[in-house]
This record gives C-alpha cells, sequence and structure tokens, in this order.
C-alpha cells in the first residue's frame, strides 16, 4: 500500500461512489476500481460493499479511512516542513554574540529575522569572546557569531556588519565625566575594568595605552559587560568600550568620546564550507539589519552559498 493508493481509497469511502469519486481525482472510473481491487488484495480484506447505488465502508475499510485520513495529513505536514527546511525558512540557528552586541546590533538582527523568517528560532549564547565563539564554530556548538575581528582561525570566514568609536566609561563622579571628549592620556592614573587578556577589547585597550606613553592599571577583569558596567558606577574604575554600550544606560555611569582613536568593527563569522540555507538566509538577515553600517574590508567575506549580495 502506498499513498496513491490511500488517497485513491479515502475518495471512494468518502464520497461512497466510484464515479463522483473519479472525477474528483481527475482519472477515469476503471482504472480506480482495479486500483481499490489491489488494494483489497494487498491487504487480504476487503475494505468495500459495492452495490448498483453506492458503497458502503467494512468494518475494515472504516478502520483505514480514519487511519487513512490521519496519516495522509501527517505525510502533507511533512512535505510541508521538509520543504521549509530545506529552503531555509524554518529551524533552530544557534549564534553566539559578544556583550556589547547585545545594545548595539542584536535586538536589530531579531526583530528583522522575527519579520523575514518567522519560522527561524534563535538560540542565543551571549557575553562570549571571540576565541570562544571561533571554537563554537569549529566545534559544531554555534552555526554564526557576531564577535570582534581579528579571527584567528583559518577555518572561519566572517563579514564586517559595524564599525563604531570607542568611548570610556566613567564612574558619574569622576572629573572625567565632563561634557567633552576625553584623551587618552587623561586615563593614565585610573583603575581599570577590562574583559579577560583573550579579548579583543583588552588588547586593543592595552595598545591605546601604550601608544598614550603608559601602562594601563587593570584592577579588575570581568567577564560580561553589565558586571563591568556595575563596576564602574561602583567606582572601581573606568572601561574603554564600543559607543553602542551608551544603549545600556545605568545610574552613576558616564560615557564619553575619546579623541583620536580607531573605530572597532563587530563581524558576523560562520564555520568556511557551511552550506545551510538557514544560516544563509540568517546571514543576509544580518546583513539588512546593519545595512549601511560598515563599509568594505579586508575581513569582507562574501556570504556562503549566493552570489546575489554585494560585498558592501
Amino acid at each position: 500500500m502506498d499513498i496513491r493508493q490511500l488517497n485513491y481509497f479515502i475518495a471512494v469511502a468518502e464520497e461512497r461512489h466510484f464515479g463522483r469519486a473519479a472525477k474528483r481525482l481527475h482519472m477515469a472510473q476503471p482504472p480506480l476500481s482495479q486500483q481499490i481491487r489491489q488494494l483489497e488484495d494487498q491487504l487480504g480484506v476487503k475494505l468495500l460493499n459495492r452495490t448498483t447505488r453506492r458503497v458502503d465502508l467494512t468494518a475494515a475499510g472504516q478502520l483505514l479511512l480514519d487511519r487513512g485520513r490521519q496519516i495522509v495529513n501527517e505525510v502533507a505536514t511533512l512535505q510541508a516542513d521538509v520543504y521549509q527546511v530545506g529552503r531555509g525558512a524554518t529551524g533552530v540557528l544557534r549564534v553566539g554574540f559578544s556583550g556589547s552586541a547585545t545594545y548595539g546590533v542584536m535586538p536589530r538582527i531579531a526583530r528583522v529575522a522575527k519579520q523575514v523568517l518567522p519560522g527561524l528560532s534563535l538560540a542565543l549564547h551571549g557575553e562570549m569572546l571571540t576565541p570562544s565563539m571561533e571554537a563554537g564554530l569549529r566545534d559544531g556548538t554555534l552555526d554564526a557569531a557576531l564577535l570582534r575581528p581579528p579571527v584567528a582561525s583559518q577555518d572561519i570566514d566572517y563579514r564586517t556588519v559595524t564599525r563604531e568609536p570607542l568611548v570610556v566609561a566613567l564612574p558619574s563622579f569622576s572629573a572625567l565625566a565632563v561634557d567633552r571628549p576625553v584623551a587618552m592620556h587623561e586615563l593614565q592614573d585610573q583603575d581599570f575594568i577590562a574583559y579577560g587578556p583573550e579579548s579583543v577589547l583588552y588588547r586593543t585597550t592595552a595598545d591605546l595605552c601604550r601608544q598614550a606613553g603608559f601602562q594601563p592599571r587593570i584592577t579588575q577583569v570581568v567577564g560580561e559587560t553589565s558586571t563591568m558596567l556595575a563596576f564602574v558606577a561602583a567606582g572601581g574604575g573606568v572601561a574603554i568600550m564600543p559607543s553602542s554600550v551608551q544603549a545600556f544606560q545605568l545610574e552613576g555611569v558616564a560615557y564619553r568620546e575619546i579623541e583620536n582613536v580607531p573605530d572597532v568593527e563587530l563581524a558576523v563569522a560562520w564555520l568556511r564550507g557551511h552550506q545551510s540555507a538557514l544560516l544563509h538566509n540568517f546571514l543576509e538577515v544580518v546583513v539588512t539589519a546593519t545595512a549601511g553600517a560598515a563599509a568594505p574590508s579586508p575581513g569582507h567575506a562574501p556570504l556562503p552559498t549566493d552570489e546575489r549580495l554585494p560585498n558592501s
């Protein structure tokens, strides 16, 4: 018994008439009658009681009708689900992202994803550093990541999606929390709060301080952006952060621009060779949600499996 035969039987059973069932199925009556006989022979039971005027179901036929309808509906649902997954319209995608992205691009990406891919479920892993996200992409625990370049692994491609200036987060009672940009050398007597040494922003902070003629006095290392800002608010020190973090307003914290420092990048990254349609559709969402926020750069890889998008 196959789905085609099951559909033939259901039509006859519902119409209680071979002629009407054949018309419904857009086929001639003799082949339909032959298919039903073959089905009865295969099952070894009589499914229909035939008269000149109508067709009635046997007990076995009634069971086949009831269960057959369920099977046909399940197959139709399965076909639709497989199609949606195959075209990347539904499924679960595991996405890692840096702490500062929480307050910048992630809300925009989530909003666009909900509009464009309502069948997509995002399993989000926040407050991750770039090395941890690289490891997640390589070992398959992450499908995509929003990280701070550079990327060490040759197995990972990435595309820059935003560039933003750096700001310094200061206790609001600090003498430097005035309405003007801060020069790096003005921070030489400050205690610094930073992410771990493996963080791109840790290295950026250290480089900027050295260029300004001093070594940063890092007194607190934290793993989460919100924790870092809590330490700043408590007067524990200052922190150099991407400007998008200013969306997180915390009593006791003031943000100030920093003079003459380069912007930092945020990139969407994926494992090279990953051919998932769902991943590609998500990357398109990221590009749409961040359109205009970044210009081409050496780390501007084309999206996988599709050449429709410009590299800018």
